[in-house]
């Protein structure tokens, strides 16, 4: 079991996030990371979506999501070379005494203070999970108040392009077992 990404291009139509995310519930899988956005393509919308399961499991993932109605084009890039990232907002307890020190906290992990008010600082920090995860660890100690996470966001590296121009459906490669038919 390890986490797989897919990157999945959908129609930018409504109910099409709720017919992706009811898809994993209903094969009993749990969605770790779950980000959406607009892509390169004009009406095509871009989810990152990550799961933690065997090759197996997500060989069948990536078939069923093809399936769906309104989806362009399904990736499991969890092999591939990608560049991945999360972003982070935290916000910290600091005063006056302590502001100084939080800020050089900050500066160490290349992450940015956004905001400052009298009693906290809002860091904002993009990277991957691991080195957010170790921004986190040592800002506890002074006070996190709150913290919000956009959740993985992965592209394969390399020249390959998303979508085609046009919004053209895109068939995967065949693999052995599994039907991608519509």
């Amino acid at each position: 079991m390890k986490l797989h990404t897919f990157t999945v291009y959908v129609e930018d139509r409504p109910g099409v996030l709720n017919r992706v995310a009811s898809l994993f519930r209903r094969r009993g899988f749990n969605i770790q990371s779950l980000s959406v956005g607009h892509s390169e393509t004009a009406g095509v919308s871009r989810m990152t979506v990550v799961v933690e399961t065997d090759d197996s499991g997500a060989a069948r993932i990536k078939a069923h999501v093809y399936k769906l109605i309104n989806v362009v084009r399904v990736e499991d890039i969890t092999d591939r070379p990608s560049v991945v990232r999360d972003l982070a907002l935290i916000k910290v307890s600091a005063n006056h005494q302590n502001r100084a020190a939080v800020m050089q906290l900050a500066n160490v992990f290349h992450a940015r203070v956004v905001d400052v008010a009298p009693e906290s600082l809002v860091v904002e920090m993009v990277g991957s999970e691991a080195k957010i995860d170790g921004l986190l660890e040592v800002l506890r100690p002074y006070g996190v108040l709150e913290m919000v996470r956009t959740g993985r966001v992965a592209m394969a590296r390399g020249s390959g392009a998303g979508v085609a121009a046009g919004g053209g459906r895109f068939l995967p490669e065949a693999e052995e077992g599994f039907s991608y038919s519509v």
